[in-house]
């Protein structure tokens, strides 16, 4: 049984300030928490639960600073909201379906590929911003497909929906990690609705980071506003070194 301390909280709250921070630049911050708190003891279904319990306070805090600053804007993307939340549920409930023993030897492997596609993924600064299909369409079927990844997985998801909106729709750099915390908040609560039905979620550990969370992803939101594309690309080498060494920890 995992046993909770008063230290090991302390730890994944920090810790969570870090995930915070590089979650809402570029995504990719459960690239640092699952892990890690893999590593603490908890299952890998637990850590996906208890991951997304401290995430989903981390894209509050982004959506409500993106929001504020008007880089949202909630016509247009209602629909793919609700389709967001669909899929992320399904692919929450799916995972949990899965034996745990089964799990332990899946997820080291997936961690692996979104290493690879974080290491060799087109820098954003490199992409160019002409729109190749509608929204409607984008939400039809990219919305879907990223949240029942996130929902069944969720490392980098944030990456892969912020490269697809300036792929796709030519959204500028700024825009696109917004609107991707966007429809990482609508995924993650629904995917962590199906997993505290699972009874997944630790709440102590999750609660204690998900204060780091909304202190990283405040100031690290700031940075993109500012900064935008400069600051992005770098925080997504950092994210892919530090799983590198997470991987050869845990190996």
């Amino acid at each position: 049984m995992l046993e909770v301390t008063p230290q090991l909280v302390l730890y994944l709250s920090l810790l969570a300030v870090v995930a915070g921070f590089i979650d809402s630049i570029g995504g990719g911050g459960g690239l640092i928490s699952i892990p890690v708190l893999i590593m603490a003891g908890l299952t890998p279904a637990q850590a996906l639960a208890t991951n997304k319990l401290q995430a989903i306070f981390g894209k509050i805090s982004a959506v409500r600073f993106f929001t504020r600053h008007g880089l949202i804007q909630l016509s247009g993307v209602k629909l793919p909201l609700l389709l967001c939340f669909m899929a992320s549920a399904f692919g929450a409930y799916l995972i949990q379906q899965i034996p745990s023993q089964h799990l332990q030897s899946i997820v080291p492997w997936l961690i692996a590929g979104v290493a690879l596609y974080v290491l060799f993924s087109p820098r954003l600064t490199d992409m160019d911003t002409q729109q190749r299909i509608s929204l409607g369409l984008y939400g039809l079927i990219i919305v879907p497909l990223l949240a029942f990844y996130d929902g069944f997985f969720g490392l980098a998801s944030g990456s892969f929906f912020a490269i697809s909106l300036i792929a796709l729709l030519g959204f500028h750099t700024a825009k696109a990690t917004a609107y991707a915390k966007l429809f990482l908040l609508v995924s993650n609560a629904a995917a962590l609705g199906a997993f505290i039905l699972g009874g997944q979620v630790v709440w102590s550990i999750g609660l204690g980071m998900a204060c780091g969370q909304w202190v990283g992803a405040r100031y690290g939101s700031e940075l993109v506003y500012l900064k935008g594309s400069k600051i992005v690309k770098p925080a997504l080498v950092l994210v892919s070194l530090t799983l590198v060494t997470k991987m050869l920890l845990i190996g």
